[in-house]
């Protein structure tokens, strides 16, 4: 190329990554090629033709009418590429103290970074947190002629405005959700690393609110130029899958080296865990990396986008704003303010890491239970109806406890009249607690191909990206007002409804779980009850067959959101 798009580079530290070579293959007209070459590392040995493939993309992403761009940057800041003072040009307040990661640059390039964000942060002033785009705006400098020109790439990436395509977190509400929503991903696709983190981190959310950084900022360069390959093809769904994958990689060290399950402070986790990642060259190569990645088949986008929503309308709930610069969100139970007669606080806090993180929230509130209201289903439903979640808590006679989280509200029962109709959605989930601690989940998120595989053929053959990038076909509806709740069964094209039998009531007992067998059956007296293998949840009896029940509970979550 006549343009030198690696002035900025240290070239010492680059490998046997062409420099000169021409650029090769840059327009590409079919998706499916585009996606695989991005996956694939087709461009890592090519810088010429990763910075050509870089433009075209980001000057085909939609942006808002006014976007600034590399003239504006010459205007206001100029166009040297000589030694910049890193000091002359403070990071802004919105990276929230992120140190600009070195990425193979020369010495004195961090200096354009900070040049470069100090002028995103006079012409987006509408940011208030965005710690990720230190890390990105140093990989496009890799790729980009001058400042002016990596100012621009970034400030169209800040600009994107289509529907259903966020590539940068640019609130902490929308940071904080995001956090959320991974820890959420991770209770599902990563159930095994997740009671790692449970059992060796004081705080999990505090673990988890560092996703983004190991993705941009902690992995090495060669691994993180292979991620932004992918991520400006695909979007932002990209960035979780990464970082499940280092999640489960980490999760496997750990296991390997036989390392005792002891708690300790999130701190001490959290730097364990960037030192993997940092380190994680040693162990796993990028396309090992990216190769477990997508060999996790997450939710639709459709499902992701409502997932991202409900969490952010949880989060302002608490009061945390679009301005909001940060706020510590406590998760945790409050132990003193915690008396159940079935669980102690530790174990309640262990059934909390499992709840969706938009309720984990909230505190518990103690709606019923058969000590104080008394052996009955309809005083069962006179205090459970009108909340929405409820965690249900039982004792047996014989010492086994077990319960259920339960999505939906006890009033949808009315429905049906007198006739047993299930409803409820796939966050609905099982457990069991004594004599040893055990979730069951809605089958379908172990075996997505009883739903017919619908995601797949939404993506592959409609050539759309993981999040609804410019490329997709389909646009996903945003309004909160119009969007069904996460997990509906309706979103899935199941082959039995078998597999969504959730929860069900009448006058004469309660169930959950069903398909060939109820998970948990409750007579109108709240004496007796039978447990057994359904389809929905695919689960082993949670005690004894036929149990008689000592105690019951049922349990609400303070300031929940309404659905």
């Amino acid at each position: 190329m006549a343009v030198d798009c690696g002035v900025f580079v240290d070239w010492s530290q680059m490998g046997d990554v062409s420099r000169d070579t021409a650029p090769g293959k840059i327009d590409y007209k079919d998706l499916k090629e585009l996606k695989q070459h991005a996956r694939s590392g087709q461009w890592a040995k090519n810088h010429s033709q990763r910075s050509a493939v870089y433009q075209q993309l980001l000057k085909a992403l939609p942006c808002r009418t006014v976007t600034p761009d590399a003239a504006v940057y010459r205007d206001i800041v100029g166009n040297s590429n000589s030694k910049r003072n890193p000091s002359a040009y403070p990071l802004p307040e919105f990276v929230d103290g992120t140190a600009v990661p070195c990425y193979c640059l020369k010495a004195e390039s961090v200096g354009s970074v900070h040049a470069v964000l100090s002028c995103i942060a006079g012409q987006f002033p509408d940011i208030s947190h965005c710690p990720s785009l230190p890390a990105v705006t140093a990989l496009l400098l890799h790729w980009s002629a001058d400042e002016a020109q990596c100012f621009e790439s970034v400030s169209r990436m800040l600009a994107c405005n289509e529907p259903g395509c966020r590539l940068l977190d640019q609130t902490f509400l929308a940071y904080q959700s995001a956090c959320m929503t991974f820890g959420d991903l991770v209770h599902k696709y990563c159930p095994a690393a997740h009671k790692l983190m449970v059992a060796t981190a004081t705080d999990v959310l505090e673990v988890y609110s560092d996703w983004q950084r190991w993705v941009l900022g902690d992995l090495p360069f060669s691994f993180a130029a292979r991620v932004m390959d992918v991520y400006l093809v695909e979007g932002y769904k990209v960035l979780y899958r990464v970082a499940l994958a280092i999640l489960k990689f980490y999760r496997k060290q750990r296991t390997a080296a036989g390392l005792a399950l002891t708690k300790q402070d999130s701190a001490a986790v959290r730097s364990d865990i960037q030192a993997f990642v940092q380190n994680i060259g040693k162990s796993v190569t990028p396309d090992k990396l990216l190769e477990k990645a997508f060999s996790i088949r997450l939710f639709s986008r459709k499902e992701i986008t409502l997932l991202q929503l409900a969490n952010e309308k949880s989060l302002q709930q608490k009061g945390i704003t679009v301005k909001q610069k940060r706020q510590n969100v406590q998760l945790a139970v409050n132990a003193d303010n915690f008396s159940s007669e079935i669980v102690s606080a530790k174990e309640i806090r262990d059934i909390w890491s499992w709840i969706p993180e938009r309720f984990a929230l909230c505190q518990p509130q103690l709606l019923f239970t058969t000590s104080t209201h008394g052996c009955s289903l309809n005083r069962f439903y006179s205090h459970c109806e009108g909340y929405e979640p409820t965690l249900m808590l039982i004792r047996t006679t014989d010492g086994e406890v077990c319960g259920a989280f339960l999505s939906t509200d006890w009033e949808e029962w009315k429905r049906g009249g007198n006739k047993l109709s299930f409803f409820g959605t796939g966050e609905c989930f099982l457990f069991r607690m004594k004599p040893e601690m055990e979730r069951y989940e809605w089958v379908v998120i172990k075996h997505p191909e009883l739903a017919n595989a619908a995601q797949s053929t939404d993506d592959e053959q409609t050539g759309a990206n993981d999040n609804g990038a410019p490329q997709s076909l389909e646009k996903p509806a945003t309004d909160p007002s119009h969007l069904s709740p996460f997990l509906s069964a309706r979103h899935f094209n199941l082959n039995s409804r078998n597999t969504s039998m959730f929860m069900a009531g009448n006058v004469d007992s309660i169930i959950i779980g069903g398909g060939e067998g109820n998970a948990l059956y409750i007579d109108s007296e709240l004496n007796h009850g039978r447990t057994e293998r359904c389809l929905t949840f695919d689960n082993p009896p949670l005690c004894a067959e036929s149990f008689q029940i000592a105690l019951l509970e049922v349990w609400g979550f303070k300031d929940a959101m309404a659905s």
